[in-house]
């Protein structure tokens, strides 16, 4: 597996398909797009994994991890978490966070990750935000 950055829009194919595939393609492009750091785990030169980050200030937050069915199960995404943790770690950021589906609460709470307890519902999915503090 390699780990490399990606353009945004390299992303919404699988974020569509992944996480919202009974929404229009359009709701899985991101105002903020232009502004993150994208990222994507390859095998073999396909794209099977990506996470996009945004960083404000000391803080950086990451959305739309997913990663293709038929490559789930893995440690595709465990691995680019891990990534991504590292390289908050290597610029000095002091906090990251994401807006978790409630379900895969515990997949985050291995890499250390803490419920803040915040939830909400969007499109149906029920949220909760979880965050690590360097």
């Amino acid at each position: 597996m390699i780990i490399k950055e990606i353009k945004a829009s390299d992303t919404w194919k699988i974020r569509h398909e992944v996480m919202w595939p009974n929404q229009p393609f359009e709701f899985v492009q991101l105002e903020e797009d232009d502004e993150g750091l994208h990222f994507g785990a390859f095998i073999n030169e396909e794209l099977v994994t990506v996470v996009s980050c945004f960083i404000i200030a000391d803080e950086m937050q990451f959305r739309k991890l997913a990663t293709l069915e038929s490559y789930q199960g893995q440690g595709m995404a465990s691995r680019l978490l891990k990534y991504i943790l590292q390289l908050a770690k290597d610029k000095g950021l002091k906090k990251v966070w994401c807006n978790a589906r409630t379900n895969k609460k515990t997949f985050y709470t291995k890499f250390g990750l803490k419920d803040t307890q915040q939830t909400f519902t969007k499109a149906g999915q029920e949220f909760t935000i979880m965050e690590i503090v360097f």
